[in-house]
């Protein structure tokens, strides 16, 4: 394994969250390593004795999902900090392995079993864990949960690059990242009729994404034209999505939290001290309203 890893690994907290749930849905954005904003938002989450019930999550954001629902303080952090430059886990031995960016059978079967994934938590019926991909057939998101497939499969397609990775077959079906057609997995939450609703983004508020699609995706993807529009339209509803979500949370309909300072790390930055600056900008950005959110989750309907 490679030696580039985090400096600050011991400073990262350990412990196992409570089994104490509280009611409502968490909504986590994708972002590649932009991610590890999440995971120290869950972190604190987990050590301030807030496990949500029901976790929606999409790409990165699927990936952080384990640990928060698994209850393991700092195992997605110490996972992500730990092999970033491992090629195995990102990088040519991935490509290799699992045809994309990401070596998912790695992290799945070697990763997590010396991590010691606590599987039968993360298999709790108690917890609902959904995650979400994009069927490039249709263009389409597809839901999935926890305890209805398999999981692990699924957050692989969720958190499936385009254009470097090979689509993931499920049931005979090419999936792709969720975010290629829905980059904030609010809809089902709001579809599913939950009173309280938490999302983490992992852009600063201000943030917006320029509309359209890119020429190549025009040349890589033209046999799947339904996908297309998906992609072509998915960054003007991101847009629109950050609109709405701005205006729920200063109604206190949800509770929002996003990145108090601009966030310079790029998709697949491999700044090891850049991408422990961020999680801890998602941990200490959670620690100040800690309070807040209890409140948030504990008023009457």
């Amino acid at each position: 394994m490679s030696k580039r890893v985090y400096k600050g690994l011991d400073r990262l907290p350990t412990g196992t969250a409570s089994e104490k749930l509280s009611e409502g849905c968490l909504v986590l954005e994708g972002g590649g390593w932009k991610g590890l904003y999440t995971v120290g938002v869950l972190d604190c989450m987990m050590m301030n004795d807030i496990n949500i019930s029901n976790v929606v999550g999409v790409s990165a954001g699927a990936l952080s999902a384990v640990g928060y629902v698994s209850g393991q303080i700092g195992l997605s952090a110490r996972i992500d900090l730990t092999y970033r430059h491992d090629s195995n886990y990102c990088g040519m031995g991935a490509m290799r392995r699992d045809h994309g960016i990401t070596g998912f059978t790695y992290l799945f079967t070697d990763i997590l079993e010396k991590m010691s994934l606590d599987k039968k938590r993360l298999m709790d019926p108690a917890r609902k864990l959904i995650v979400t991909a994009t069927d490039i057939t249709t263009g389409r998101i597809k839901h999935f949960e926890k305890g209805k497939c398999d999981i692990f499969r699924a957050i692989q397609a969720s958190a499936t690059v385009p254009y470097v990775s090979r689509p993931v077959m499920i049931d005979g079906v090419p999936y792709l990242d969720g975010g290629c057609a829905e980059k904030i997995p609010y809809s089902w939450a709001e579809n599913s009729g939950e009173k309280k609703i938490v999302v983490v983004k992992t852009r600063e508020a201000s943030y917006r994404r320029k509309p359209g699609t890119s020429k190549i995706a025009k040349i890589w993807y033209r046999k799947y034209p339904l996908f297309l529009e998906s992609l072509n339209s998915t960054n003007e509803d991101f847009n629109k999505t950050a609109d709405m979500l701005e205006q729920k949370a200063k109604e206190d309909s949800i509770f929002l939290i996003e990145p108090s300072e601009p966030v310079t790390v790029k998709r697949f930055d491999g700044d090891m001290e850049k991408l422990g600056n961020l999680y801890w900008l998602g941990y200490h950005d959670m620690e100040a309203r800690v309070g807040e959110l209890k409140r948030y989750l504990k008023k009457s309907e």
